[in-house]
């Protein structure tokens, strides 16, 4: 019996030990039981990466609210520029309520615990469909480039960013009476005592959890995999047909340029179709690290 960081409740014919321990970022679409030890390094990692996001991810912001008004800036730049700082608004609110997540599960009312499991869905969905946006924008930049004028552009791909995933946790939340989606979470470690639990504000269904999650991202992902092919392939044409003196400076600059529309359009996401349905924690340590420092 460890106590360090855990409560003990007694109850009339029950006794519950709720131990808080920290909570790694592949919760989101990765549900199961890891090991003590490495619950708590992928936590650290986690809570580190997550700290740096938001903060980069609120320097951004800030950045464009001074400098939105550019009179240098093209339409396309700015219009590109917005969807950037939609998705860091995105990343900002998923790695703010993540680090809730926990505090929420322990205070009352219940309501509150609702509320962020709530907001970290629908900011977890908005972060994926804002990586679809990306890779939309992007394709319509460098692969269609013509007859690209679309009236209202950006408003509808804001409506589409921010609608879509209100709409699905909208929904969710309306069935509360028939089947209650948000709320405290009770997660465990594989080599601890089952009555030794995490309790976290999160998805309560796991069907619920697994299908609106991994379909809702594994469409997304198949999307911008379709476009990083598109434009890693138009990358190496443009390269052919440039004359330099240094190619490996070449190289190194084309695969900086994939390394970061990669970051850019969420694919290290798909780490969690490795980590699923068995413990890898080489694909566990990757998907925190990278998935948490995304902002």
């Amino acid at each position: 019996w460890k106590q360090d960081g855990c409560e003990t409740e007694i109850d009339q014919d029950q006794v519950t030990c709720k131990c808080s321990h920290a909570t790694p970022f592949a919760v989101l679409l990765i549900r199961m039981p890891i090991d003590e030890a490495h619950w708590k390094l992928l936590s650290y990692i986690s809570y580190i990466g997550c700290g740096i996001s938001l903060f980069f991810s609120a320097s951004s912001l800030a950045v464009y609210v001074f400098n939105r008004r550019n009179p240098l800036q093209s339409n396309t730049m700015d219009t590109s520029m917005s969807i950037h700082v939609s998705l860091s608004g995105a990343l900002f609110l998923l790695n703010s309520t993540f680090l809730l997540t926990e505090w929420g599960a322990t205070v009352e009312p219940d309501w509150v615990c609702e509320f962020i499991a709530a907001l970290m869905h629908y900011s977890l969905l908005c972060c994926f469909t804002w990586m679809a946006i990306e890779a939309l924008h992007l394709y319509l930049l460098l692969i269609k480039v013509f007859n690209t004028y679309y009236k209202c552009y950006l408003l509808k791909l804001s409506l589409v960013g921010w609608g879509i995933p209100a709409i699905i946790v909208s929904i969710s939340l309306c069935v509360k009476n028939v089947k209650q989606f948000y709320g405290v979470t009770e997660l465990t470690m594989s080599d601890t005592n089952q009555t030794n639990s995490i309790l976290i504000c999160w998805i309560t269904d796991d069907t619920y959890f697994y299908s609106l999650n991994l379909v809702y991202f594994t469409l997304i992902f198949i999307f911008n995999s379709g476009i990083l092919m598109a434009v890693a392939s138009s990358i190496c044409k443009m390269k052919k047909m440039l004359k330099t003196n240094s190619k490996l400076q070449a190289s190194a600059s084309s695969g900086l340029t994939l390394l970061g529309l990669t970051c850019l359009m969420g694919t290290t996401w798909g780490l969690a179709f490795l980590g699923s349905g068995y413990v890898n924690y080489t694909v566990l340590y990757l998907f925190c690290i990278l998935n948490s420092l995304q902002g």
